[in-house]
């Protein structure tokens, strides 16, 4: 099956709208969606800098708000 949308007419509000879509699709079987083997491995290196006290965790709010101080 293909799907064909008209992106270069659609707003960036309705492209976002599309994205959500369909990603709630994917999430009512999230047992079913593979992650790949790269995913794991980088969750893997991150998970060994922690312990190593390279890297740490940031909350999502706290994230956010670092994100969008360095947005335009």
């Amino acid at each position: 099956m293909s799907v064909h949308l008209p992106l270069k007419d659609m707003t960036l509000q309705e492209k976002l709208k599309v994205l959500e879509d369909l990603w709630q699709d994917l999430a009512r079987d999230a047992a079913s969606v593979q992650s790949p083997d790269w995913h794991k491995e980088i969750l893997g290196d991150r998970g060994q800098k922690v312990a190593e006290g390279k890297a740490h965790f940031t909350d999502w709010e706290t994230a956010k708000t670092a994100i969008r101080s360095k947005l335009p």
